[in-house]
């Protein structure tokens, strides 16, 4: 398999072999078969994108998302979600109910690379498309007809390579286009780590930079009237229970780790 990314869309590789190499661990946390899969199709070394503090961190968050997507999914089964930025994630596999309509939204370098990698599946849907734009909306509205809950947003390894202007886009073409209200999970890292970017220990493998950070992730809710930010959960709660490192990184190093932050707007 042949891939030709940008370098942004490069950084979907770092979840892609921590996913690979966790499955293959005895004992796994979660398995992501595909990950393996796509990892040997593509013959590349991954070394340099799994690195400990990395492989915990994926680890955490694919638990703490996978959790509370399907605590979302078990109170409304109906519902729509689109994975923003979605790379190389197989998520939809881990929480599907038999009934919940799935979009994976991805630059079109990053879904060409995909549709490779992945074959068409019932109630999925790979949409090559902008998320700073209007025109992919127009499809996940259609699957919204007639359904009750509201449409859920997820945005995993993206916000740290967006401006917080681009931030405050994204937020107001999600409001736009879905003025009934929708949920967007959205993952946040810190102005520390923005700052210190080289000495993350895998993206400094890749040719991509942090372009934004926050302290909290009520900055980003401020950016744009109508957002509320509901709760926001770091890292450190899932790293410190598997591993030493990980509950003295999660002490001694609790503001660097990233958060997942739940935002609503509508009534």
């Amino acid at each position: 398999m042949e891939l030709k990314l940008g370098d942004v869309q490069t950084t979907a590789l770092i979840p892609l072999a921590i996913k690979a190499s966790e499955t293959m661990r005895p004992g796994a946390r979660f398995k992501d078969q595909m990950a393996v899969d796509i990892i040997k199709a593509l013959d590349i070394d991954t070394a340099k994108y799994d690195r400990f503090l990395s492989h915990e961190g994926v680890v955490a968050r694919t638990i703490m998302l996978d959790r509370q997507l399907k605590e979302i999914i078990s109170s409304a089964p109906d519902t729509v979600i689109v994975n923003i930025g979605a790379g190389f994630d197989n998520r939809f596999a881990r929480v599907d109910n038999g009934k919940i309509r799935w979009f994976d939204l991805d630059l079109p370098d990053s879904i060409a690379a995909r549709k490779k990698a992945f074959p068409e599946r019932d109630r999925v849907t790979m949409i090559a498309g902008n998320v700073l734009e209007n025109a992919w909306c127009a499809e996940v509205k259609k699957a919204l007809e007639g359904r009750k809950s509201k449409p859920v947003f997820i945005a995993e390894g993206l916000f740290m390579y967006l401006t917080l202007e681009q931030i405050r886009t994204l937020l107001e073409v999600l409001k736009n286009n879905f003025p009934g209200g929708g949920v967007l999970i959205a993952e946040q890292n810190s102005k520390l780590m923005q700052r210190n970017e080289k000495h993350h220990d895998t993206v400094k493998s890749t040719k991509a930079h942090f372009m934004s950070g926050t302290d909290s992730a009520q900055e980003i809710a401020d950016l744009t009237d109508g957002i509320r930010l509901v709760e926001e959960h770091s890292f450190n709660e899932e790293m410190k229970k598997h591993s030493i490192r990980g509950k003295l990184f999660a002490i001694l190093f609790y503001k660097l780790n990233d958060r997942w932050a739940t935002f609503e707007w509508g009534k």
